[in-house]
């Protein structure tokens, strides 16, 4: 089927329905199609825990909240977007205020706002633990209300189409009807999120394939600092709990990291202590766990604040431990590091400019500088509503000049059915485990060049296979999966020290004069 549109926007997370949203507003004749490869509840956004960064408290000011990004970034911050971002904050959570968000109040009817690792000040905006559920299905109830806006839930992008570094639209897969749409767009806007299922342990759902980074990669646009993936200090380590984030917010609430014996540590590696940025906090437990051969470590809360208050300020957290038998009122909870949020991405402009004409890259997918070498705790959230409203302006005053253009139909190859989908799975646990062992917390260049060498391998059975057989979801997120693997380790090996989330014991230091990695197609 060939569809025409005029914006097509890949991914339901806050990025792109903050940007159908505003674009309604900008430009009410135009018609939005909005794609998600699965329910538009399934994205990064709805797990979201802890809230968004804002400066809100009169004690608090724009400059030590650019300060606290700056440090964080570890000098790869682009200055000029950091400032533009956080000063726009107040602005993006009354919208988020006006579209019905009801950020959680304390008892003088003030904002309670939280504190997390990094931080100088109390200025997390949060809705208890629901933060990211509640933003979101605030924003879905919204988009569904607009008439110009349509949905088209369990519609999995294949591959852009892209013709002299011109986009002109999308392959789809509508996943029910098991048919291949051209979707021609006079403009197509990546907001698909990161890629956190590229490692064995992480909070991000499964649907974290890294699809818009792949995508946007084969088009020929430009990407940038994928060494620098974030791991969280801590996920609930449970042999049946999947993915479940153990927000930082606790920690800004008191609680402490313990090993297995209930000593203390994190005070030999930051004077921060638990409060440390989040590269610091994982690689601590990281050591910790490396020394002692444990599975795990142990964030106290029980010890520190009375249940009543636990249940009232993480009772998402309270709920999902009590499924597994933890009451974290009684008993410390059990944690490891895992990947969380990808802090490079697609080189791109705060409205989402990138160097493929006509197609813009926004949110987790793109990389705008904000972050540099370490993203500040729930600074993410805020950069999704930031650029999408940049790139809604940019993108009204464009549109009037462009006109969508059909392209060739897609070629399906033999079109067989796979009879043999164990090879996916084998391909997915390899790629995760290879990612995790070589190309985690910590490297080195041996570690590096071996995940190289094997990913190679795997990339050339999988685009066989891809060519091979139907197309299918699990399919298009090995491949893209693959890719974004590759992409991190290229990276990662042409960084010769460390800095921000990036470790590697063969060059502990930091270089004085240090750059943004850049890839560009082909390898």
């Amino acid at each position: 089927m060939n569809i025409k549109t005029d914006f097509l926007i890949v991914g339901g997370g806050i990025s792109g329905l903050t940007l159908a949203i505003k674009l309604s507003e900008l430009a009410k004749d135009c018609q939005i199609l909005i794609i998600t490869k699965e329910k538009l509840e399934d994205c990064n956004t709805f797990y979201a825990q802890g809230g968004i960064a804002c400066v809100w408290d009169k004690n608090d000011n724009f400059e030590k909240h650019i300060q606290d990004t700056l440090i964080a970034g570890d000098g790869l911050c682009n200055e000029e977007v950091v400032r533009e971002i956080i000063s726009q904050a107040p602005e993006r959570i009354k919208d988020l205020i006006d579209w019905g968000v009801e950020f959680t109040r304390n008892g003088d009817g003030e904002y309670d706002l939280g504190r997390e690792g990094g931080h100088s000040e109390r200025r997390i905006l949060h809705i208890n633990d629901f933060s990211g559920r509640d933003i979101e299905s605030k924003l879905i109830k919204k988009v569904k209300s607009i008439s110009n806006i349509e949905i088209r839930e369990n519609w999995c992008a294949v591959n852009l189409y892209e013709n002299n570094f011109k986009c002109q639209g999308a392959y789809v897969l509508e996943q029910t009807a098991e048919e291949i749409h051209n979707i021609a767009a006079k403009v197509t806007i990546i907001a698909a999120g990161g890629a956190g299922k590229i490692y064995l342990y992480t909070t991000n759902p499964d649907i974290s394939s890294g699809d818009g980074i792949a995508m946007a990669y084969r088009a020929g646009a430009t990407i940038s600092n994928l060494e620098f993936y974030q791991f969280h200090p801590t996920c609930l380590y449970h042999p049946y709990a999947k993915s479940f984030l153990i927000t930082e917010a606790m920690r800004g609430e008191g609680a402490i990291l313990k090993d297995i014996k209930g000593n203390e540590f994190m005070k030999k590696y930051h004077p921060l202590k638990e409060l440390a940025p989040r590269d610091i906090v994982s690689r601590a437990i990281d050591t910790e766990l490396k020394k002692s051969g444990e599975d795990f470590v142990l964030l106290d809360i029980a010890s520190y604040k009375d249940p009543k208050f636990i249940k009232s300020h993480f009772p998402g957290i309270y709920e999902k431990c009590q499924a597994f038998n933890i009451n974290i009122t009684q008993v410390p909870i059990p944690v490891v590091p895992a990947a969380h949020y990808c802090c490079g991405g697609v080189m791109a402009g705060i409205d989402g400019t990138t160097d493929v004409k006509k197609l813009f890259v926004i949110g987790e997918s793109s990389c705008t500088g904000l972050h540099g070498a370490n993203r500040l705790a729930s600074n993410s959230l805020l950069e999704g509503l930031a650029c999408a409203h940049e790139c809604a302006k940019t993108l009204s005053n464009l549109v009037p000049n462009l006109k969508t253009k059909q392209f060739k139909a897609w070629q399906p190859g033999n079109a067989v059915p796979s009879t043999e989908a164990v090879v996916i799975t084998q391909n997915w646990d390899e790629i995760r485990r290879l990612m995790w062992n070589y190309v985690g917390i910590v490297r080195t260049d041996k570690r590096l060049q071996r995940a190289k060498k094997r990913i190679n391998s795997l990339l050339d059975e999988i685009n066989q296979y891809y060519w091979d057989f139907k197309i299918e979801k699990n399919l298009i997120e090995l491949r893209n999966l693959a890719t974004v693997a590759k992409l991190i380790i290229v990276s990662a090996i042409s960084r010769k020290e460390s800095r921000g989330i990036h470790f590697n014991m063969d060059y502990p230091n930091k270089s004085k004069m240090s750059r943004p990695t850049i890839i560009k197609r082909p390898w």
